[in-house]
């Protein structure tokens, strides 16, 4: 499959903990990006983060939303809740790959019509290898891309664990020992 660099190429779903640096990412390699999120207070943010547009899942269909820019060659899934999933999905123009790289407890619903007459695909993915890690922090120094945290110390562990759980965490939840 070819990514073409002149259209939507990348949407990203979920702007979240691992969502903010796939869009870091896209953008730093040079794709046409657009985040989805829910609500309009995050457009702003996803801006900030390297999107080329903003999708908000709430105020009408992503798909309808993503095929008006043309359709996306690859959708990258942080939030597998079930049925914004199906609804992105729609979203990928004719050859196109959702890969989802979040779990939810909501099975992820896709009509079958969907996939077969646009010869669109679901795949999922964990965390790689080591030399993938490699060359994503070597990627990261030479972009300056890097994570963004929030940071607690160690004795409030578990205040941190529960926010992070909650989903009330700034991106990515980090413990100091000072």
């Amino acid at each position: 499959m070819t990514i073409r660099k002149t259209t939507l190429a990348v949407a990203v779903l979920g702007i979240g903990g691992l969502g903010h640096l796939e869009l870091h990412y896209a953008r730093h390699m040079g794709f046409e990006v657009a985040a989805i999120g829910r609500g309009s207070d995050k457009a702003e943010l996803a801006k900030k983060l390297g999107a080329h547009h903003y999708i908000d899942s709430s105020a009408g269909s992503p798909a309808d939303a993503s095929l008006a820019l043309g359709g996306a060659t690859v959708v990258l899934m942080t939030n597998s809740a079930g049925r914004t999933v199906s609804h992105t999905i729609k979203g990928l123009r004719p050859g196109g790959v959702a890969i989802v790289l979040g779990a939810g407890p909501e099975p992820i619903e896709v009509a079958g019509t969907d996939l077969l007459f646009s010869s669109r695909k679901i795949e999922g993915a964990l965390t790689g290898n080591p030399a993938t890690g490699d060359a994503t922090l070597r990627f990261s120094a030479l972009s300056g891309i890097a994570a963004m945290i929030e940071t607690m110390p160690l004795e409030r562990a578990l205040e941190a664990y529960a926010k992070m759980m909650a989903g009330k965490a700034s991106f990515r939840m980090v413990l100091s020992m000072a």
